[in-house]
């Protein structure tokens, strides 16, 4: 990672730093990167409102159907993987286009799909797709933006998945609401202008995916890239554009250029191994914060809470409002964590998120041992409703303020630099799996023991995220990314991390 020089000027922190009209332009930049975070979000969350209704339209059993939802997951893994390969033979830009491709292409096949076996096939592009866009728009955003800005604008790419995952929701919640069902038909199975609902709910994302791909062709090559093809005079130009007078271009480039030659010398070397074998500690640490991120079982609340919704006795429509009221909630509570993870720091706020987690889970847990049924068949009634309602929504909050954003935050910050990029790659598809693997499960768990015990399973990962913060996870806030090397939990000092 580069450092540009900065005056007195551009270091300033907080609002009231210099920001010149070419830092406008970098905003406007790194937001539109950012709806790559949006189709991300957008295509995680699009889905909940049609699992019902293609899974009696497909006729399929709830470990088909959870694969059906999963599958896509598989696909980012692989497009994650793959993107940052891309990008470097390509550019940004136009990886970025390719991503927007996919998604609007899969997302038309999707929803005129004629078999569980397509419809799962095109998902899996999506993935693809939404896998580039994931891995490319924090990278593009960290190479346009000038240091003044950084850290707030990567910030984007969190805010842009949440704001998806909310008009997913807001669309199908629009989309079900306008048709007009038989008795005793799913909503998103009745007929909206010559297709079922839920075969509109995939094919609007066309809209988010044509934005992108416009965006991605209006938008300029990253820096570092143009560096890399010897390209310094395009550089020199992109860089004049959004970097303000308190930053020398040329001297940015330079910076580039160093990092560019650093990394290939000691490439040979940049070894996420040990000497005597076994991964590197701090690589198991961003590996267990990812599939802590996910174990927890964040996911299900927003792949499947229409279904559980209507089980503590919301009807579809409703269900859909409460599902929306939820993605605003998760949305609200990001601003928090960007509020306070520069004051508070990493641990405290991750320590904090455990414990409201499990606390929420294990009560959303008790709660459904009062549930009569199983599967698409499970009823809570009565007050037991309303209190895992509100428990849902407090595990959204301390989640959306704690470990959703923070774990991205770590990830980029804690690895050295001479691993960093292959750390993060390994500590993402780990993410990717336990996804992954959380969302198949929860089908068969849901028809086969009812919702308690897949929340208790819940409770007690968030429990062991818990321990896991307090005894492995350092304190990287206020820390150099040059001296991460050295870094080290200091319990007694409440895990600050200091040089050892």
């Amino acid at each position: 990672m580069s450092h540009a020089s900065t005056s007195p000027q551009g270091a300033a922190a907080g609002g009231g730093e210099y920001r010149s009209p070419h830092h406008k332009k970098a905003i406007a930049l790194a937001t539109a990167a950012a709806v790559g975070g949006f189709l991300f979000g957008f295509d995680s969350s699009v889905i909940n409102g049609a699992v019902d209704a293609f899974g009696v339209h497909f006729d399929i059993g709830s470990a088909l159907q959870g694969f059906a939802v999963a599958i896509a997951l598989l696909g980012c893994a692989v497009g994650a993987w793959a993107g940052g390969r891309l990008a470097d033979r390509w550019g940004r830009p136009r990886v970025m286009f390719l991503g927007a491709v996919l998604f609007f292409v899969s997302s038309i096949l999707t929803g005129i799909a004629f078999s569980i076996w397509d419809f799962m096939l095109w998902r899996t592009m999506a993935g693809f797709g939404i896998g580039i866009a994931s891995v490319i728009a924090p990278a593009y955003i960290a190479e346009i933006a000038p240091a003044a800005l950084r850290g707030r604008l990567g910030s984007l790419q969190q805010l842009a998945i949440t704001l998806g995952i909310f008009a997913a929701l807001l669309s199908d919640q629009i989309i079900a609401s306008s048709t007009n069902p038989e008795e005793g038909q799913l909503a998103a199975s009745a007929e909206l202008w010559g297709l079922q609902a839920w075969r509109w709910m995939f094919i609007v994302a066309v809209i988010p995916a044509t934005v992108y791909g416009i965006l991605a062709l209006r938008i300029p090559e990253s820096p570092r890239y143009l560096v890399s093809m010897r390209r310094e005079d395009e550089a020199h130009a992109v860089l004049s554009e959004v970097l303000g007078p308190d930053e020398d271009p040329q001297v940015r480039i330079d910076e580039i250029k160093k990092t560019i030659a650093e990394d290939k010398e000691h490439a040979q070397h940049a070894s996420l191994r040990k000497p005597g074998g076994g991964l590197l500690p701090v690589v198991w640490v961003g590996i267990l914060l990812s599939v802590f991120q996910q174990f927890v079982g964040i996911n299900v609340i927003f792949y499947y809470s229409n279904t559980l919704w209507q089980a503590v006795g919301f009807d579809e429509s409703d269900s859909f409002m409460v599902s929306t009221i939820t993605s605003i909630t998760n949305v609200a509570v990001t601003f928090i964590a960007i509020a306070l993870i520069d004051k508070v720091g990493r641990r405290p706020l991750l320590l904090i998120g455990s414990a409201g987690m499990a606390a929420s889970l294990a009560i959303m847990a008790i709660a459904f041992t009062q549930s009569t049924g199983t599967g698409d068949d499970l009823t809570l009634t009565g007050s037991w409703g309303t209190i895992a309602l509100v428990a849902a929504n407090a595990f959204v909050v301390f989640f959306g303020a704690t470990w959703g954003p923070l774990v991205w935050v770590l990830l980029g910050e804690m690895f050295p630099n001479r691993i960093r990029a292959a750390a993060l790659g390994v500590a993402a598809a780990a993410q990717w799996i336990a996804n992954f693997l959380i969302t198949i499960s929860f089908p068969p768990l849901l028809d086969r023991f009812g919702a308690s015990i897949p929340y208790l399973m819940y409770a007690i990962f968030a429990t062991l995220s818990f321990f896991f913060t307090l005894w492995k996870v350092p304190e990287t806030k206020g820390v150099q990314l040059e001296d991460m090397e050295s870094i080290r939990v200091e319990r007694n000092r409440r895990g600050s991390a200091t040089p050892v």
